[in-house]
C-alpha cells in the first residue's frame, strides 16, 4: 500500500508541477494576443541574464545532489574509485549542465 500511495503522491506532484508550468504560458500566451488586439507590440525582454540566472541555479541544485549522495559511496565498498558510483549521475548531470550553461552566458555575452 505504501508504494502506491507514493507513486500516487509523486504523481500527483509532478501533475501540479507541470499543470502550473502550463497554466503560466498559457496567461503569457492571453496577455500576448491582447496586446495584439490592440495594436500594441510586446515588450522586449532582455534575455541575456536568463542563461546565467538558470546556470547558477541548476549548477546549485547539482552540488546538493552530489553532496547529498556521496556518503552513498561509503556504503557500497571499495569497488568504487573515490566512493564515486553511478548514483553520482543524479548530481552529476545537473552540475555539468549548469556549468554549461554559465559558460553558455558568457560566450554569447554582448559587449
Amino acid at each position: 500500500m505504501s508504494d502506491l500511495s507514493l507513486c500516487l503522491g509523486l504523481s500527483g506532484a509532478l501533475a501540479i508541477s507541470l499543470g502550473f508550468i502550463a497554466f503560466i504560458r498559457y496567461l503569457n500566451y492571453k496577455e500576448t494576443i491582447m496586446l495584439a488586439e490592440k495594436g500594441l507590440p510586446r515588450p522586449e525582454q532582455k534575455t541575456s541574464s536568463g542563461f546565467l540566472r538558470w546556470g547558477i541555479l541548476t549548477t546549485a541544485l547539482g552540488v546538493a545532489l552530489s553532496l547529498g549522495l556521496y556518503p552513498i559511496g561509503f556504503s557500497a565498498g571499495e569497488d568504487y574509485p573515490l566512493h564515486l558510483g553511478p548514483w553520482m549521475l543524479g548530481g552529476f548531470v545537473p552540475l555539468f549542465l549548469g556549468l554549461g550553461l554559465i559558460l553558455l552566458h558568457f560566450l554569447t555575452q554582448k559587449d
